[in-house]
């Protein structure tokens, strides 16, 4: 069969322009699912950071949305396992001009600074700007990506203008972090919000970030806690920080579906152009097989240069297309990345890629069999007869 292979090379060009556009074809179909197979990875196959893999966040049961009491972190920390947890609520507000703007549009946090930089391992930030977050109550850290993206600087004033929350507030840049998942997002002191906010709605939480003590104790704190508040007023939902990040990504519907539908539409898409154009090639090559077969040619071998064809050009364009999904997956993590921390290095892997050249042979098998077994069956005499 290795004797085969130049032939088979040299026949898979034979028609240049159609062996062109379906190689265009194919690379386009394999750019879609490129991407779709790294975004796939990313939300639902992305083993978290040593870090993340300790950190839980308990929200309200009924929705993200709607507030808990702050006097529920006590309780919380004196659940087993629970090393440390801080509050977090989403401030919200503008900045700028958000509408003619997209890079304006980013995520705002209020906390508690001290217990904050216990639960943000990841977290990588000098120390002389951790001290000043830490004692200046209008201070705010800014994620570097953000800062960069921004133009912002260290000392530079920011003014959120309120909408969940009333009033403007007057933040200066304190610290510019590196993270990992997440450093397109801006913190500030939560004390900060609190007072601008009359007594009676001080006492509140949008979320209690968790640190367990090691890997052994996330699953029981999460029990733990949600347990602690079955029959309380106020109920709650613990879930692991991946999961929360992708809870975000549930307000589209069901993406995994949606992921997986698209990937079947696109793979049958490139069976129906594979098979079209071998199929095409068959008939255009009758004679030529059955003169292959007097001169000795098996049906084997005739079977052989026939799908390895098919192969040839579905590898070229499955190649040609991880490489275009390979830039387009920085675009979509240029894009996302800020609201979604597991897009944050979005691109196609290694085994990624392997699967993806691999999944190409076997369309290109599938798709080619059939004509590629009905030429080698043909009978000599009927190809001698073939007109076509």
């Amino acid at each position: 069969m290795l004797r085969l292979l130049p032939l088979m090379f040299k026949n898979s060009l034979r028609s240049k322009r159609r062996s062109i556009l379906t190689i265009l074809s194919v690379t386009m179909s394999f750019t879609l699912l490129g991407v779709l197979f790294a975004m796939y990875n990313a939300l639902y196959f992305e083993d978290p950071t040593p870090s993340q893999a300790l950190r839980l966040i308990t929200r309200n049961r009924i929705s993200l949305t709607v507030i808990m009491p702050a006097s529920y972190k006590q309780k919380i920390k004196a659940v087993p396992g629970v090393q440390d947890l801080y509050i977090s609520m989403w401030f919200g507000g503008t900045y700028k001009d958000q509408a003619a703007d997209q890079r304006n549009n980013f995520a705002r946090f209020a906390v508690e600074p001290e217990d904050f930089f216990k639960v943000q391992k990841d977290l990588v930030l000098p120390e002389d700007q951790k001290q000043a977050f830490l004692k200046e109550r209008t201070a705010c850290l800014v994620g570097k990506r953000l800062a960069d993206k921004l133009g912002i600087r260290l000392g530079e004033r920011l003014t959120l203008k309120g909408d969940i929350f009333p009033g403007d507030k007057e933040l200066i840049v304190r610290g510019i972090f590196e993270d990992p998942l997440n450093d397109e997002t801006l913190f500030f002191n939560l004390e900060y919000l609190y007072q601008s906010l009359p007594a009676g709605r001080r006492d509140f939480a949008g979320t209690f970030n968790i640190l367990a003590r090691s890997k052994e104790d996330v699953s029981a704190v999460q029990r733990g806690v949600d347990e602690m508040f079955k029959n309380a007023p106020v109920q709650t939902r613990t879930e692991t920080e991946a999961a929360f990040v992708l809870s975000f990504v549930s307000f589209l519907g069901n993406v995994k579906v949606f992921l997986l539908v698209i990937c079947g539409a696109v793979t049958f898409t490139i069976l129906l152009v594979s098979a079209n154009t071998m199929a095409m090639a068959v008939r255009e090559r009758v004679r030529e097989v059955g003169v292959m077969k007097t001169l000795g040619f098996t049906n084997g071998g005739i079977l052989f240069l026939i799908l390895g064809e098919a192969v040839v050009l579905s590898l070229v364009g499955a190649a040609l297309g991880c490489l275009v999904a390979s830039g387009l997956a920085v675009g979509v993590a240029a894009s996302a990345g800020g609201f979604i921390g597991q897009f944050k290095n979005l691109s196609l892997t290694p085994p990624t890629v392997l699967f993806i050249l691999g999944f190409s042979v076997v369309i290109a098998l599938i798709s080619s069999f059939v004509p590629a077994m009905n030429a080698a069956r043909t009978n000599i005499l009927d190809t001698l007869k073939y007109s076509g």
